[in-house]
C-alpha cells in the first residue's frame, strides 16, 4: 500500500476513534472513488463507531459520518450544501463545461476534498460542497471564463438533479464484468483488461481488480473516464446460448 493510502486510512481511524471516545459525530471530507475503496477495506473494523454514508447512488463523491444517534442522544446532519451557479444574463452566457466550473473553483485555491459532484443542467451548475466553504464560494464565484455568474444556496429538494438512465440490451456470452464492459463500450478484450490493470473499474464504490467478477442485479459500475451504469440482470437467452443483459446507462 502506498504511503499516502496508509496516512489516509490512519486519518479515517482517528475520526472513528474521536467520535466514539468523545461521544460526538465526526465527518470525513468528500471521498472520491479511490478514497471510498480505501474506506471500505477497513469498514468492518470501524463499525463500532457507527457509519453513515452520504450521497445518492448517482453521486460519485461521498462523505462518511461516524457516530450512532441512539447512543449519542442527538442527531446531526451532514455539513453539506448545494450551490447553484447561474449566469447573470443567460442570453449572453457561454456553454460552460464541468472542466470550466472545476477550473474556476481550483483557481480560488479550494481543495478538491471540500467539493463533491458538479452537476450541470442547461445553463446552471449545481455544486455539492462542505458548509465551511459556502460563504467563500458565494462571495468569490462571480465569473466562469467570460460569463458573469451569481451563486445561491439550493434549499429545496434536489431530486430533479438525478441523471436520466438509458436502458440498453447487450448481447454477451456471460455476466462477467470484463465481458459486459467490453460489449457495452465496444472495447477489445485487451482494452477491457487494461482498465482493470490501471484500476479504473469500481463496483458499488469499491475497486474491482477481478475481471471475472460475475455481475449481480443492481450493481453500480463506474468506469473512470467512460461513464457509469447499473446492471439489471439477464432478460433472456438466445438460441445460440448467448444472453441478453439489461443495463441502465447514466446519461
Amino acid at each position: 500500500m502506498e504511503k499516502d493510502d496508509i496516512l489516509f486510512q490512519k486519518r479515517i481511524r482517528e475520526l472513528a476513534t474521536r467520535s466514539y471516545d468523545k461521544g460526538i459525530f465526526t465527518f470525513t471530507e468528500f471521498l472520491d472513488l479511490a478514497g471510498q475503496d480505501l474506506f471500505y477495506q477497513m469498514e468492518q473494523e470501524l463499525r463500532y463507531a457507527g457509519i453513515t454514508v452520504y450521497g445518492e447512488e448517482f453521486l460519485d463523491r461521498k462523505v462518511i459520518r461516524f457516530g450512532k444517534a441512539e447512543e449519542l442522544g442527538y442527531e446531526e446532519d451532514f455539513p453539506i450544501s448545494c450551490i447553484c451557479i447561474e449566469p447573470v444574463m443567460e442570453k449572453f452566457s457561454e456553454n460552460l463545461s464541468h472542466r470550466d466550473y472545476l477550473g474556476a473553483l481550483m483557481s480560488l485555491g479550494i481543495e478538491r476534498a471540500n467539493l463533491g459532484d458538479i452537476l450541470i443542467k442547461e445553463k446552471k451548475a449545481f455544486i455539492f460542497c462542505l458548509d465551511r466553504i459556502v460563504p467563500y464560494l458565494l462571495e468569490h464565484i462571480t465569473q466562469i471564463r467570460h460569463t458573469n455568474v451569481k451563486c445561491s444556496i439550493v434549499s429545496e429538494e434536489i431530486e430533479y438533479l438525478r441523471p436520466q438512465k438509458e436502458r440498453q440490451a447487450v448481447l454477451c456470452p456471460s455476466e462477467r464484468i470484463d465481458v459486459v464492459i467490453a460489449k457495452l463500450y465496444h472495447f477489445s478484450r485487451s482494452q477491457s483488461m487494461e482498465l482493470f490493470r490501471t484500476k479504473k473499474i469500481f463496483i458499488n464504490s469499491r475497486l474491482c481488480e477481478n475481471n471475472s467478477y460475475q455481475l449481480k442485479k443492481e450493481d453500480i459500475i463506474s468506469v473512470r473516464g467512460y461513464g457509469k451504469f447499473q446492471y439489471q440482470g439477464i432478460s433472456h437467452e438466445t438460441k445460440k446460448g448467448k444472453i441478453s443483459v439489461l443495463i441502465d446507462v447514466y446519461v
